[in-house]
Order: C-alpha cells, then structure tokens, then sequence
C-alpha cells in the first residue's frame, strides 16, 4: 500500500523516514486558521489532523494518508505558532517555569480501503525557569515561526526542559511507537513494506 504523509513539517519527515518504509510526502491544501477551537486539545489536534487526511486523500484514495498536527497546551489555553518576535518571545517567558501539554492528533485514512482512524497523543514537559537572554538568544538564532509554543525540544531549546512525562517523539511532532501500535491494531503490518531482506 503506498503510504503518503501529509503535512509539510520537516520534522515530521524525520521521524517517519526512522520507519524505514518507502513513503511520499505531499503538503495539504487547508487553512488552518480557519478551525475553530473545540471543547478540548485533543479533539482540536484530531479535527487538524482529519482536515489534512481529508485533503490529500481526495487526490490519492488508494494510498494510506497520514495527518498529523501539533499543538502546544498551556493551562487549557492553545498555543498556536507565533506570529513573529515578539509573540514568539511571550510565548516562551508564559512556558518559563511552567509544566505544559503537547498534543499530537493524527488520522491514517484511505477511501478505497475505507479506513478512517484517529487518536491523539499527549506529553508533558516542565521547563526550567528562563531568562530573558536565553529568550532572546533562541528566538533571535532559532526563529521558531513554524513551531507551536516558539520552540522545537529537538534544537537549542532542549536546555529549557527539566523534565518530560511521555513521549519524546510526540514533542518534536509525531507519536511514533504510538502511530506504529495503531497501524498493528488495523492489521497493517510496515514490515510488510519493507523491499530489502533481512
């Protein structure tokens, strides 16, 4: 079957290529600023993520698609990407000393085999108290633009985490021991896809 990954975050790509399954990567078509928040994280990251699915899926219904979103969770309160320095440095002095949730939704769907299933994972990260140095500096270097929360734990900002409950994985952007378990529970088998012997 062949597998598409749909979304255009490079991270993402990263960690699936860890796999070692042969997949395609096409970038969705949707607006997310036009999704209205719902009544909690998760469902919020699900319906992004299903948005993502839905689109490509369109174009390619024999193939597996995988969406996924990432949202960054601070006292009920959605932490979107920042819109620039400013915001990027709010976000993170709001982070500062703080336990916060990051909340991956992903939906694996194809049309012809009509699957469509979802699930969300959740991790929580406390972050050391920062100062307004260490906030600039990474801001000012790292331009954390494209990332929820205006920070990546795979880059420099890894300094400001004291402690992390969950899955790492799911912090840089995809959950995925947890996408694998769900790929075994609709009897797909990655191994299956898996050309070279061994």
């Amino acid at each position: 079957m062949k597998l598409i990954l749909a979304s255009s975050s490079p991270r993402r790509k990263r960690l699936m290529k860890r796999l070692n399954c042969s997949f395609d990567i096409i970038f969705p078509d949707v607006d997310e600023s036009k999704m209205q928040f719902e009544s909690s994280p998760e469902k919020y990251c699900i319906s992004l993520a299903e948005l993502k699915a839905d689109n490509v899926s369109q174009n390619y219904p024999n193939a597996l698609v995988i969406g996924a979103d990432t949202i960054v969770v601070l006292d009920g309160h959605i932490m979107n990407k920042p819109h620039g320095h400013d915001e990027a440095e709010e976000m993170l002095h709001a982070l500062s000393g703080k336990i916060h949730e990051v909340h991956t939704g992903v939906c694996i769907k194809s049309i012809n085999d009509n699957i469509q299933h979802s699930f969300s994972e959740v991790t929580q990260v406390n972050f050391q108290k920062l100062t307004n140095q260490e906030i600039r500096y990474y801001v000012k270097i790292y331009l954390p633009f494209d990332k929820a929360g205006a920070y990546g734990i795979q880059d420099w900002s890894a300094v400001f985490v004291e402690q992390i409950n969950g899955c790492y994985d799911n912090v840089v952007g995809f959950p995925l021991s947890r996408f694998y378990l769900e790929l075994k529970k609709l009897d797909i088998n990655l191994l299956d896809t898996i050309s070279e012997s061994y």
